[in-house]
């Protein structure tokens, strides 16, 4: 991919996209196991509004600001909940939290799947790189190269994003794995010490250094499942 307004604007409306299903999972699930707090400020929707409401810097300013001076998208939203439900269902927290990766990861999916026919119909074939993410390249014009780039965009991110988020470090969500290894009392220790300043701050600290190893590596284990015969530099 060129990193261009273009390519700027597909990565937004992915992150866009995929933020707003990570949240309304998170939502949804926290309403549907007893938690009506993201409900009632309507974030149990795909309307992107709600999410960049509450999070306007990590939905708009974050993406827009990093993509500029990095070429790089990064940014954050988040889905309300009761401490006080999650205390009292620590379990029930743990698979509200899991929700939002497993969004990710089902979109990561779904747009690997019409990769994989676009293949088979001739219509997308291998990138000459992976830089950028770029998954897929198109075999002909019109709108197909838009569809190449966005669903190579939506496999590489949302990768990311489902990945990062089960790594088991405050305060990604994947800190809530251990709860479903731990009986409901120890959980709620565990809980309430994780979520505390110190923990999230210095997860804070090391979640950077995560992502780009992690984008590499997840990018190149797309393509070996996309093209197991290729090897790409």
């Amino acid at each position: 991919m060129h990193l261009d307004a273009g390519i700027g604007l597909i990565w937004y409306g992915v992150f866009v996209g995929s933020t707003v299903c990570h949240e309304a999972s998170h939502a949804w699930t926290s309403l549907r196991l007893g938690d009506k707090t993201a409900a009632r400020g309507g974030q149990v929707s795909l309307n992107p509004w709600p999410h960049v409401r509450r999070e306007p810097l990590g939905m708009i300013a974050a993406p827009v600001l990093s993509w500029l001076l990095a070429h790089w998208m990064f940014g954050w939203a988040s889905a309300p909940f009761n401490p006080q439900w999650a205390h009292r269902n620590p379990h029930k927290a743990a698979v509200m939290l899991m929700a939002g990766p497993g969004a990710n990861l089902a979109i990561a999916l779904f747009a690997g799947l019409l990769i994989r026919l676009g293949l088979a119909c001739d219509v997308f074939t291998a990138p000459a790189t992976l830089f950028g993410g770029q998954l897929a390249a198109a075999t002909a014009g019109g709108l197909w190269p838009l569809l190449a780039n966005i669903l190579s965009v939506a496999v590489a991110l949302n990768l990311l994003l489902g990945a990062l988020n089960l790594v088991p470090l405050a305060p990604l969500d994947g800190n809530g794995i251990p709860v479903f290894l731990l009986s409901t009392e120890s959980a709620r220790k565990y809980l309430t010490a994780t979520h505390g300043p110190v923990a999230r701050y210095a997860g804070l600290l090391v979640i950077p250094w995560l992502i780009s190893p992690l984008f590499s590596g997840l990018t190149r284990l797309a393509a070996w499942v996309l093209y197991p015969h290729l090897h790409f530099v």
